[in-house]
């Protein structure tokens, strides 16, 4: 099930949008469900809602990086509160942009 913010943020991805990155959602991989994935640069976007377990997403992103997928999760009021710096931190992830502050 998506959230709102979820949605926001796919709309900023989908199709393309950001730089022509593709990126991929609800992603089955091993025993987890990536929220977004672009393939090519190996990178996992995740949107962590209200109810994230930070032990369970310790755990399950040491698992995507022994895979070796790079994992950067944003909160609700980052996405929502400065959507431009979670696209400059995805640019960043990929290369594409000089290093960006955290928020």
């Amino acid at each position: 099930m998506s959230s709102v913010t979820e949605d926001m943020l796919w709309q900023m991805l989908r199709n393309r949008k950001l730089d022509g990155l593709k990126f991929r959602r609800q992603v089955p991989m091993g025993p987890y469900v990536l929220d977004f994935l672009c393939l090519r640069h190996r990178l996992v976007v995740e949107a962590d809602g209200p109810f994230h377990d930070p032990d369970h997403d310790a755990r399950r992103d040491a698992w995507l990086v022994s895979q070796g997928f790079r994992v950067l999760r944003f909160t609700n009021s980052q996405i929502h509160g400065a959507d431009h710096r979670v696209m400059n931190r995805i640019l960043a992830a990929v290369g594409r942009l000089g290093p960006v502050g955290e928020f």
